[in-house]
């Protein structure tokens, strides 16, 4: 897997859109549970932090992670703020300096990111939050990366591989965001609800879902993307 900096901006643009086209969905979920903001607030973040590329473009995949962190710590309310701008400051830390990745590095960025989720918000798997779709994200690349951890970075997979393992890579995504509706919310306003929290779909983990989902459809070059709204609602 080789990542640079195009790809990077490409993936904030089109995961912008998309949050966009899925913000009612995320604000519904976030109503039932939360404050019913989620959408309005991601929305909000990633819009900005697409303005701030735009006008002050940055050299290296480093940077771009910093301006989009520090563009959600500003103008994402919430938790959702903090955690999305820890996994861009993660991210930034493993990638500066650089303008391409290649897959060993991507994915150890992708742990630090996970890493700063449970740093950051203090929850572990099953607890009914974001880190609910990383855990299952993360080790699906890690489990991947194994099995060809024999490669050298000149070998290059088949089309038909790549798309068989981003296809994979979804699935499992979409399972883990479905996964959090019958959990009871253990951190966050949601915990306060108990039981009452069971039958909906965590809202963090869905715009987490739609991470994971854009980073493989740019990755992949396109692919059919899951009709959210009729999955989680």
């Amino acid at each position: 897997m080789s990542f640079d900096l195009e790809t990077f901006l490409s993936f904030i643009q089109m995961y912008a859109k998309r949050l966009e086209e899925l913000q009612e969905v995320l604000n519904i979920l976030d109503n039932r549970i939360g404050d019913g903001d989620h959408g309005t607030n991601m929305v909000r973040g990633f819009n900005f932090a697409v303005r701030q590329l735009h006008e002050q473009p940055p050299s290296d995949l480093g940077s771009a992670c910093n301006t989009v962190a520090m563009a959600l710590l500003a103008h994402v309310g919430g938790a959702s703020g903090p955690l999305y701008g820890t996994v861009f400051m993660k991210l930034a830390g493993i990638f500066q300096q650089q303008t391409e990745v290649d897959k060993v590095t991507w994915i150890k960025a992708m742990e630090a990111a996970k890493a700063g989720i449970v740093q950051r918000g203090k929850a572990k798997f099953g607890d009914k939050t974001m880190l609910d779709v990383w855990e299952p994200a993360v080790a699906y690349l890690l489990g991947a990366h194994s099995g060809t951890q024999h490669e050298t970075h000149s070998e290059i997979q088949s089309e038909s591989q790549r798309e068989e393992a981003c296809e994979e890579w979804v699935q499992e995504v979409e399972v883990a965001v479905l996964a959090t509706r019958d959990r009871i919310a253990k951190k966050g306003r949601a915990a306060y609800l108990g039981p009452r929290s069971q039958g909906t779909c965590d809202p963090g983990s869905v715009s987490s879902g739609l991470f994971f989902e854009l980073l493989s459809y740019v990755y992949n070059g396109g692919g059919e993307l899951i009709p959210w709204e009729t999955r989680v609602l």
